[in-house]
């Protein structure tokens, strides 16, 4: 097997050097053999996760797109099926196996169909391993590193006939001549800096994405000018942790630096995430208050109210230091919004310590939450720890804390009620044509009644109706 497939291992994906950034220029190439391996062909993609893992899908369609494949959206259509994984919760991965599973009897209806898993998942040992005993009917692995080698290992695969498992674990590299077919028209996101240095105790990232790692400002800029150019109307600054752009790079760059230079460009709207509590500068704070288009809106997830629980997640900041940047953002941008993370049911956390959590909830009165029950991920450390909390307990937390979640995200809305709000706007509504969508400068979806809105425009919205996690209004003629 070791000779046969390149395996995942963690112990190697955990180390970390003081090697300078590996920037590589021409690494993508489509080698002669497959040059037209896809002509005739139909290829479907499915993307599981974070915005990272939506970034790395628009590369892979571009690469498709490159081989002559055409894009589908049923399974039983395609030549080609690649699920594009996420590792950060339990629940993510038995979704993908669940599918994987089902995928079954297309491959035995079609035995030169290639299905193949890559992403996250694959960046983990024990799930390859489990592909390797009880998926046999996976042909193509493939990880986060290794992207640019699609047509290399879709090649081996179609003209092999044999299983190719190909993951690099490795700290990486950044990689500026990948092609990309973007999802959208009028939003686009573009990565700033990849992987995480951060080892959260809970967090399996760190092991799959590989060491923080930035791009050059110029190369980023240069991305900037160009979905300008192709009509954008905002731009989502991608990385596992943003604020550490640049900290690798030994020149000077900062992540506040980058914003103000592509707030600079004067594109409409500017977003950025996800930020972590620990790396945000004052620096940051005064770019973001300084510039119209930097949107007021901010996702620092705090996961823990309690400083215990924090030290033992690893994340290296306090409840008070976290309410120090949480004031000062308020202090500074008055109007904006705030949303975060919080996990319930770490191991050993007592009811009086979740009660800190509420306690801080309370305290911040967040626009929104993205709320998990604690799930142990193998190969973290967290994992080592005792599970010592019941399901039961957990859910009963999740229910206490997702009532103050609902409560303060109806409150928050309110506050918009017969106010006039800038929304970009995304198109008709899945449920109702008549009904248009999109989202305002603080990052509310806002459902409306069009005028002359088009998908694209930022238009003006009265807003007539709030709900808890929407708001509903008519487009404001000029």
């Amino acid at each position: 097997m070791e000779k046969k497939y390149q395996m995942p291992n963690l112990k190697d994906a955990r180390l970390r050097t003081d090697n300078p950034v590996d920037i590589k220029e021409n690494l993508f190439k489509i080698p002669k053999a497959v040059e037209n391996i896809g002509f005739g062909k139909n290829f479907y993609l499915r993307t599981y996760g974070c915005q990272a893992n939506e970034r790395d899908g628009e590369v892979m369609l571009g690469i498709f797109k490159q081989l002559g494949y055409t894009q589908v959206f049923d399974t039983e259509e395609a030549d080609v099926i690649l699920l594009n994984t996420c590792a950060i919760r339990e629940g993510a991965e038995d979704k993908v196996f669940g599918e994987l599973g089902s995928l079954k009897r297309l491959k035995r209806e079609n035995p030169d169909l290639i299905l193949g898993l890559c992403g996250c998942m694959a960046q983990e040992e024990y799930v390859v391993n489990r592909i390797l005993e009880k998926y046999q009917h996976v042909d193509l692995v493939f990880g986060t590193h290794n992207i640019h080698r699609l047509p290399q290992l879709l090649g081996q695969a179609i003209f092999s006939k044999e299983k190719v498992i190909e993951v690099f674990s490795e700290e990486g590299h950044v990689i500026e001549n990948l092609p990309s077919s973007r999802v959208g028209h009028h939003k686009a996101w573009v990565n700033i800096i990849y992987g995480c240095d951060k080892f959260c105790s809970y967090c399996i990232v760190p092991y799959t994405r590989g060491k923080e790692r930035s791009r050059m400002m110029s190369d980023v800029l240069n991305e900037i000018d160009e979905v300008i150019e192709a009509g954008y109307k905002e731009v989502t600054l991608l990385g596992q942790n943003v604020n550490a752009y640049g900290k690798d790079l030994e020149d000077g760059t900062s992540f506040a630096k980058l914003l103000q230079a592509v707030a600079d460009k004067n594109i409409a709207r500017i977003r950025f995430t996800t930020s972590h509590p620990w790396d945000f500068s004052e620096e940051m704070i005064e770019v973001i208050a300084s510039n119209s288009n930097v949107m007021p809106s901010f996702h620092l997830p705090v996961q823990s109210g309690n400083d215990k629980i924090l030290r033992m997640m690893g994340r290296r900041y306090t409840v008070d230091s976290y309410k120090e940047i949480y004031n000062k953002l308020k202090t500074r941008i008055p109007n904006c919004s705030f949303t975060t993370d919080i996990i319930v049911g770490f191991p050993n956390e007592t009811q009086a310590q979740f009660q800190e959590t509420l306690d801080l909830y309370e305290y911040c009165k967040f626009d929104l939450a993205y709320t998990f029950v604690y799930s142990p991920r193998k190969g973290t450390p967290a994992a080592k720890f005792e599970d010592n909390i019941s399901d039961e307990v957990k859910s009963q937390r999740l229910q206490e804390l997702n009532l103050l979640v609902g409560k303060y995200a109806q409150e928050n809305n309110a506050k918009y009620l017969n106010k006039v709000v800038k929304v970009l706007v995304d198109g008709p509504s899945k449920r109702n044509k008549d009904i248009y969508s999109g989202y305002s400068e603080t990052n509310k979806l806002v459902n409306f009644t069009p005028m002359k809105a088009k998908v694209g425009d930022i238009v003006k919205v009265l807003i007539t109706e709030t709900k808890s996690y929407s708001l509903n209004g008519i487009e404001k003629e000029d």
